[in-house]
């Protein structure tokens, strides 16, 4: 790794930290970084896992600060279904050979750049999924995040208030399910060697960073204004991954 590639993943981290602060979907643009730093595709999805479990320990870590919680019975319907989902996930992305991955991810890239244009928002008063439904959508969910990750608390926040759970109680829990399913699927990808620990860290430090100052020093108007650039940035990197430059 050259001194431009880490302070590329610095800064990069760094923005994409204050993304998820601030408007989210930063994974949209970690795991391309990686991939323009040198880190082979398979390899750079699961180096970006590292960031992504300390980030969201730091913000479970604040929610607790503020007197947010969740009792555990809120996260019986939730939480299993996904780990099991998870590790499906991981094991089944890491058969992607890395060309395979960099194709397949800057696809997904296009509709969850519309997601985050359309900032879907949930249905508090949504009338909630019988128990099967529930199961089978979170694992489904968890699959997803074990094996991509990028893009998930797009449609957690909207699948959790079907699941019964009021805004805020599922604004905690969609950071419990994400970090939970990154316990599972980190150790899957370390197993199988696809951890770049170098460039991992330095990520990590960009997006613990980005985080910290994305949270506390929005202004007016910033969410706004960080996810125009990220829609730009997400656009750009989408095509450098399926070879349009």
């Amino acid at each position: 790794m050259t001194t431009f590639e880490a302070i590329l993943l610095l800064l990069g981290g760094g923005f994409a930290g204050a993304v998820n602060a601030m408007a989210g979907g930063g994974s949209m643009l970690t795991v391309p970084l990686l991939v323009l730093a040198g880190v082979p595709g398979v390899a750079a999805n699961g180096s970006n896992r590292v960031g992504i479990l300390t980030s969201n320990i730091t913000s479970l870590l604040s929610y607790r600060r503020e007197g947010a919680t969740v009792s555990p019975d809120r996260l019986t319907r939730v939480i299993p279904p996904a780990l099991v989902g998870a590790l499906v996930g991981a094991y089944g992305i890491g058969e992607l050979t890395d060309e395979s991955f960099e194709r397949v991810f800057g696809l997904l890239m296009i509709p969850l750049i519309v997601l985050t244009i359309l900032k879907p928002k949930p249905k508090e008063d949504a009338q909630p999924w019988p128990l099967w439904v529930t199961l089978t959508v979170f694992f489904v969910i968890g699959i997803y995040a074990g094996a991509i990750q990028a893009g998930v608390g797009l449609v957690l926040l909207s699948a959790l208030s079907r699941a019964g759970l009021d805004l805020v109680t599922a604004n905690v829990v969609k950071v419990i399910f994400t970090l939970c399913a990154t316990c599972i699927a980190l150790p899957v990808f370390i197993l199988q060697g696809n951890v770049r620990w170098g460039p991992a860290i330095i990520l990590a430090i960009g997006l613990s960073i980005g985080g910290w100052v994305g949270a506390r020093f929005a202004v007016r108007g910033g969410e706004k204004w960080i996810r125009a650039v990220m829609i730009a940035a997400a656009l750009a990197l989408a095509g450098r991954l399926l070879g349009f430059w």
